[in-house]
């Protein structure tokens, strides 16, 4: 039951979903997993993702778009359009008083960001983005181990995304309408990675490469990246190594690792055999590994689950939100913008 500030009850949350193709019916499954929501409109460009979505959710009202969704008066939305809408979308949900749960990047700049996370303060509602890894069972073991203090001074994090294909939808090749290539797709992930697994240290300098058909990518306004590496220090000390890429030469379809390295001791997370759901995590002693987790793990809706759990007990604006800001910033002087 969603209570209020004063302990009533009300009725349980009402969402809407706005954007059904493969990504948001995934996570359509997992809130409704939850048992603790209802699901009362879906709206999709594609009458056929929107009648997909209708067999997830029969008693949903199939809608033209976020407005019909919003005059429902819908607890929260959740939000799996292209990148371009993601921040315009989030903010006019939260001005409606609706919770918001986002795909990533919730906006192409740190601007935009930080215009969506005003916004929800401003209402008080629970925003997130679907930063799925955090939840994966081996960056749970990692985090953990990491605040014990067993190992030491962590001075060095190297995170890797090499993907061995490249999106499908045009628009991702757009810079206006993407905010970035691999980077923005990928390296959001990473750099998420790396701030929350250490408790979201400041940042200090940062320096990124940009690369586009083997070539120095000469104009971010034009053209997209497909090989990225950047060098991110942080206030602490440490500095976190980032490689990410399109369509690389790898011999897999994908080549992820998220690595810390202490003064006592180092964790990693890695993918398996080239694939984009299984993970390992080991924890390393001079040249002795140990296993902490492997597959499988249902981690990929684990995110939206639990944004829909904790709105459905009430939860109002995360401070915790504010990363998001921290991360779009990186992202930022990754890409070379102004963020002042």
């Amino acid at each position: 039951m969603l209570k209020t500030n004063s302990g009533t009850s009300l009725a349980r949350p009402r969402l809407g979903f706005l954007g059904v193709g493969w990504i948001g019916r995934h996570r359509m499954q997992a809130i409704l997993g939850t048992g603790a929501v209802d699901v009362v409109a879906v709206a999709d460009p594609s009458s056929e993702m929107a009648a997909e979505a209708g067999k997830l959710a029969p008693d949903a009202q199939l809608v033209s778009g976020l407005d019909d969704i919003l005059d429902l008066g819908v607890d929260g939305v959740v939000i799996a359009t292209p990148s371009a809408m993601h921040a315009e979308q989030s903010i006019r949900a939260l001005e409606r008083g609706a919770a918001v749960f986002c795909q990533k990047p919730l906006g192409r700049t740190m601007a935009e960001v930080h215009a969506v996370v005003d916004a929800a303060r401003k209402a008080d509602r629970l925003l997130c983005v679907d930063l799925s890894y955090r939840f994966t069972e081996g960056m749970r073991h990692i985090r953990e181990i990491i605040d014990s203090g067993e190992l030491g001074h962590v001075y060095a994090v190297d995170v890797v995304f090499h993907n061995a294909y490249g999106p499908d939808k045009p628009w991702f090749y757009d810079p206006a309408l993407s905010g970035g290539g691999c980077v923005m797709d990928l390296g959001v992930h990473l750099v998420d990675l790396a701030l929350w697994t250490l408790n979201n240290p400041g940042v200090g300098s940062v320096a990124g490469k940009l690369f586009a058909d083997g070539a120095p990518l000469k104009d971010t306004t034009s053209q997209v990246e497909d090989y990225a590496v950047a060098t991110v220090e942080l206030d602490t000390g440490t500095v976190v190594q980032l490689a990410c890429s399109w369509r690389l030469q790898a011999g897999s379809d994908a080549i992820i690792s998220v690595t810390f390295y202490g003064t006592k001791g180092g964790v990693s997370l890695r993918n398996v055999n080239g694939s984009f759901y299984d993970f390992t995590a080991e924890r390393y002693w001079g040249k002795s590994r140990e296993t902490l987790t492997t597959p499988p793990d249902e981690w990929g809706g684990r995110a939206a689950a639990d944004w829909a759990s904790r709105l459905a007990a009430g939860e109002r604006f995360d401070p915790a939100a504010e990363q998001l800001v921290d991360v779009a910033k990186v992202l930022d002087r990754i890409y070379g913008r102004s963020f002042e």
